[in-house]
């Protein structure tokens, strides 16, 4: 069964769009991923688009969107959503309601970092890495733990402690 996973941050413009991409080069055949933003930012930040092309992650259709897109009547059933903004640093993120299991796994934004191009890249690389970290995690948890949703929860959560 191929189970959906929708990123959800404010801009969807870096970070959603990083574990969007991974997961969808990593986990195809189990996982369809998706992302989406609270605030959309209307465009895909550029530095996120070079880091995933630099890792050979896949690019094309990446787009800056609503959550609306996933949350209308005839929109497909999520199976697990994860927030990824920074409560740390005081961000709102989405809330959201549903039928689906959903976890939070805060993560500085990236382009949010002023400076020069290459510490926006740095921040890019950063970011993505313990994304990927986080998503290893994620596809080593077996298919049969979706069958107690409390359990798998006890087991997403933990995961946005890895940095």
């Amino acid at each position: 069964m191929t189970r959906r996973v929708l990123f959800l941050c404010t801009g969807n413009s870096a970070r959603s769009v990083l574990a969007e991409s991974t997961l969808k080069k990593w986990g195809e055949g189990r996982y369809l991923s998706f992302s989406a933003g609270s605030q959309p930012a209307g465009r895909v930040n550029p530095f996120a688009i070079a880091q995933l092309e630099r890792e050979g992650f896949p690019v094309e259709g990446m787009r800056s969107k609503s959550w609306d897109e996933f949350a209308g009547a005839d929109a497909a059933a999520m199976d697990l959503i994860v927030t990824v903004c920074d409560s740390a640093a005081a961000e709102a993120c989405p809330v959201v309601f549903g039928d689906f299991v959903r976890v939070h796994w805060g993560l500085f934004d990236p382009a949010g970092v002023e400076g020069s191009d290459a510490q926006k890249a740095k921040a890019f690389d950063r970011a993505h890495q313990t994304i990927k970290r986080r998503l290893q995690a994620f596809l080593e948890i077996p298919d049969s733990a979706w069958d107690d949703r409390v359990a798998l929860k006890a087991r997403l959560d933990p995961i946005a402690q890895i940095d």
